[in-house]
């Protein structure tokens, strides 16, 4: 284990592909499996949350809820002596005297916990990312979540609020150099926690079971709390303010070397993020060939007077610019996604794709302001140890659209599009993973999931959709699912691009909408997002590649014995783990005709 404080940007893979040497042996459970159970179990998992009660909360453990933990100098160094304990623990275990299931927890524990301690001392975004500050989203959590009866959920609330004008505090002295696009994503989202900590909540306190006394302490540390959430937002504006004028802020971009050892630990493909820029490239080739095929096809249906343009790229965008006309209307945006998720149900259903839980129904909602300004849709799914909680899928409306935002919007989101995003996001994308995710056996798949699985099943998703039937055989929705297949595969050049390469703000927006045929605001959101991000826009690409050839490869060798839903259903059943460990745990049989 390294103790210099300098992580190779090799080590999450290496520690994963010594995890799996030897997998295809025969499984060695016995006292190894059970010494690393007790030591990396339900024990080790509450210490975790413990040092994490954030993220606890986010997972559905309650138990250190009513802890809000300052991020000051003194928290930082504790939990690097905690990161260090643990692996020196995970280093005096043997992975071979493993069985295979605890062999592939403990390369995801190592590389978690290695990942976490390069982000302390190397990565430093706590440093230069103010948007990392904000105590919304728990709280919200805890006041919208039945999990316990609400007098108590308020007490624990109450606990919390005392911290917060310490928290902000530590927030500001932790602060340097930021750059000035998380400064002021920090702005806008520190405003939704001004919400959440609003007059809504003054009025569930009125009404609730709280004594007297209780409620008078209630609103003045609400009060207190609110202060510091908006000495916070001031202090970043002026902040903000002093680095436009005078210089000196960080560049959002990470550079070659933090870029790759950040994709090492995250992706987990066992590749470099170059090598699969080099495949995106490639990809954004052979997308072009096939849709401008369907262009000539098509070309007839919709401009049966007109000659198509002798040029590939005007060909597409001419007829993805007619086929965007088909779109709802701003107020029925959010009704056409409601009404879209039980027909997606029920036709996973009725073709037997996998399988789905009745008594856990998807809730649409209008995405919290405390989370606006990232993506437009995103799911909000509780952890294994809440199962039973609210899963929310957030919609962003358009209310803060002029009209001609709107409409460019709705034409990036056609008629045909919208349906991908839904099967994307919830039916049988993102929804349908995290329920079977928090059936796993494997806690620590689970929670310490891999952010390129979990996107990469929603692309997966999509294309296994329209293979089933969804969209009738259209030529018209394979060509506009492979537009969007253009935004995943240009999500991977974008992300390196900036990261990496430097790309300027024209030559992305270029690449959006010239090449991957984008709408003017999607271009801009996702300018937006990727200086705002890295790497995670790559897991999508990543993710699908991996999960669709292995499925490729099944079918090959099992031939007619293969039966797509027993590959699903085996394959989600390892949680959210890499790719490379599903594959090593699954066996052709998993996949074959029962």
């Amino acid at each position: 284990m390294h103790r210099s404080g300098t992580v190779n940007k090799n080590w999450g893979w290496l520690a994963l592909c010594l995890a799996l040497w030897g997998l295809s042996g025969p499984a060695r459970a016995g006292a190894a499996d059970a010494a690393f159970e007790q030591r990396f179990g339900d024990a080790f998992l509450d210490g975790y949350w413990r040092e994490n009660p954030d993220a606890g909360i986010a997972n559905g453990y309650y138990r250190y809820a009513d802890r809000l933990l300052a991020p000051d100098a003194a928290g930082r160094a504790g939990y690097l002596r905690y990161l260090d304990r643990q692996l020196a623990a995970l280093a005096a275990v043997d992975p071979q005297a493993l069985d295979e299931n605890h062999r592939s927890d403990w390369a995801l524990l190592s590389n978690r916990l290695e990942l976490e301690r390069w982000s302390l001392l190397e990565l430093k975004e706590w440093q230069w990312n103010p948007a990392l500050y904000n105590v919304a989203e728990p709280f919200a959590l805890l006041l919208n979540t039945p999990y316990a009866p609400e007098p108590e959920r308020l007490r624990v609330v109450l606990r919390r609020l005392a911290v917060v004008p310490a928290y902000y505090a530590a927030a500001k002295a932790a602060v340097r150099q930021p750059t000035r696009e998380h400064t002021q994503l920090a702005i806008q989202q520190n405003a939704g926690a001004l919400e959440v900590l609003g007059k809504p909540l003054e009025t569930q306190v009125a009404g609730s079971g709280l004594s007297a006394a209780e409620r008078t302490l209630f609103l003045q540390r609400l009060g207190r709390a609110r202060a510091a959430v908006g000495d916070y937002i001031a202090w970043l504006k002026a902040l903000d303010a002093d680095l436009a004028e005078h210089g000196g802020a960080r560049s959002f971009r990470l550079g070659e070397a933090l870029y790759e050892t950040k994709f090492a630990h995250e992706i987990q493909s066992g590749g470099s993020a170059k090598q699969l820029y080099e495949r995106a490239l490639a990809e954004k080739e052979r997308l072009h060939a096939r849709m401008a095929v369907l262009a000539e096809e098509l070309w007839p249906k919709y401009f049966p007077d007109t000659a198509p343009p002798a040029d590939r790229v005007a060909k597409i965008a001419a007829l993805i610019a007619k086929l965007s006309e088909n779109h709802t209307t701003p107020d029925n945006f959010i009704p056409e996604v409601k009404r879209q998720i039980p027909l997606l149900e029920a036709w996973v259903r009725e073709h037997d794709l996998v399988s789905q839980d009745p008594t856990r129904p998807l809730q649409v909602r209008e995405t919290p302001v405390y989370m606006r300004g990232f993506s437009i849709a995103s799911i909000n799914a509780p952890g294994p140890y809440d199962p039973t909680a609210n899963t929310y899928y957030n919609v962003s409306p358009l209310s803060d659209y002029t009209p001609a935002q709107a409409e460019s919007f709705l034409r990036e989101y056609n008629h045909w599009q919208l349906q991908v995003l839904n099967i994307h996001e919830a039916v049988p994308g993102h929804y349908v993973q995290l329920l079977h995710a928090n059936k796993s056996p494997s806690r620590i798949k689970t929670l310490f999931g891999n952010g390129a699985m979990v996107e990469g099943w929603a692309v997966y998703a999509e294309k296994m959709m329209l293979e089933s039937g969804w969209g009738g055989f259209e030529p018209e929705m394979e060509f506009i699912h492979s537009k969007w297949l253009l935004r995943v595969v240009t999500n991977t050049l974008l992300d390196y691009g900036i990261q990496v390469l430097g790309w300027s703000e024209q030559q992305v927006l270029d690449l959006i909408r010239d090449e991957a045929f984008q709408s003017e605001t999607e271009a801009r959101g996702k300018w937006r997002r990727a200086t705002l991000s890295q790497v995670q826009l790559t897991s999508y690409f990543a993710g699908y590649s991996a999960i669709y050839d292995y499925r490729e490869r099944l079918k090959a060798e099992l031939g007619p014995r293969f039966n797509l839903k027993r590959f699903h259903e085996r394959f989600l059943s390892f949680g959210s783990a890499p790719v490379a460990v599903i594959e090593s745990l699954m066996r052709p049989q998993d996949a074959a005709q029962p």
